[in-house]
């Protein structure tokens, strides 16, 4: 292996890298930041990269055979949505991503959205801007600690977040495909549930916190949501494409639903006419769960920190699947 093989952020729209900067110095490697926006542009301006860093180009069978020389993408977050893992296996690409940099911060985001929907601070705050000094605007109101938080998805991120609604005294229910099987920790507060409709039934609030694949794309359709409580609360903070959004809208529109906090949509960003903005207890934010600037810091130097390790021969610590030779 070269001493200095070539390294591609091939798409990144951080203010700079100077973090990864400072890894591969450190280990005497060479890179480029670039700034490609279509696979074309990929191949045409890195051939000969050995590893990619990689946001949001997507990375498939063309990528790959058009760029023979690339054995590794490390991609910038949690999510491998843009990759086509069977074919990056097939081609003897390893892929991996950050797991763990937005733990703590996706669980906040989960949470603040929670107590903003619940609480109406947002409406209300809306309001008292316009004038309307009024709490009446804002009932009914629960106390926290009578409401049932239910989490479909209890891995890193579910957790963090049970953890942090479990000091506001919520009972805690789950599913979790991954529940009961070798490996897998959950703290003893959280009551699983055997199947998914009896969370969908059971919850006052209930928190997405799955990843995307073709099992759960469009998990939350109109089916589903007909088997939520009349008046609950729904909050999606893991990926946009497991909500069925026209589903999702209807159901605030016949009052099914008391409110929605969505940070992730199915594209983003999300049209200033889309639909869900018609309604005042619907809060968007626009994919920021993931960030802070300590949280930024960290996804950049494990990305860069993985990228070292494969380049020396040492095992990588966050592979997402198993290449062939």
């Amino acid at each position: 292996m070269e001493l200095n093989p070539k390294i591609m952020i091939c798409d990144c729209d951080h203010k700079d890298v100077d973090t990864e900067k400072a890894i591969f110095d450190a280990a005497g490697l060479d890179f480029k930041w670039l700034h490609c926006q279509t696979q074309d542009e990929v191949i045409e301006q890195c051939q000969g990269a050995v590893c990619f860093l990689n946001q949001y180009a997507r990375m498939d069978k063309k990528i790959f055979e058009a760029i023979p020389t690339l054995k590794l993408v490390v991609r910038y977050g949690v999510g491998v949505d843009n990759v086509n893992l069977d074919d990056a296996t097939e081609y003897g690409v390893q892929i991996c991503n950050v797991p763990d940099y937005g733990t703590n911060e996706v669980a906040d985001q989960a949470l603040a959205l929670m107590l903003s929907l619940t609480r109406k601070t947002h409406m209300i705050g809306n309001m008292t801007r316009a004038g309307v000094w009024n709490y009446i605007e804002a009932v009914p109101v629960h106390r926290l600690s009578t409401r049932t938080v239910g989490i479909l998805g209890a891995g890193r991120i579910g957790t963090a977040f049970a953890q942090r609604v479990k000091a506001l005294g919520c009972k805690i229910i789950a599913y979790d495909a991954a529940y009961g099987k070798p490996g897998f920790h959950a703290p003893d507060f959280i009551e699983f549930k055997a199947t998914e409709d009896e969370v969908l039934a059971e919850a006052d609030i209930l928190s997405l916190h799955c990843g995307l694949n073709p099992e759960t794309k469009g998990m939350m359709d109109a089916a589903a949501f007909s088997k939520m409580k009349d008046g609950a609360y729904f909050i999606n903070v893991a990926r946009g494409g497991l909500v069925d959004e026209d589903a999702l809208e209807a159901a605030l529109s016949s009052g099914k639903l008391a409110g929605a906090g969505i940070d992730v949509v199915c594209a983003e960003p999300l049209s200033k006419d889309s639909p869900l903005f018609r309604h005042e207890n619907v809060v968007v934010t626009p994919h920021m769960g993931w960030y802070s600037e300590e949280s930024a810091v960290e996804l950049n130097r494990k990305c860069a920190e993985e990228t070292v390790r494969f380049l020396k021969g040492e095992p990588v610590r966050y592979p997402v699947n198993t290449p062939k030779k």
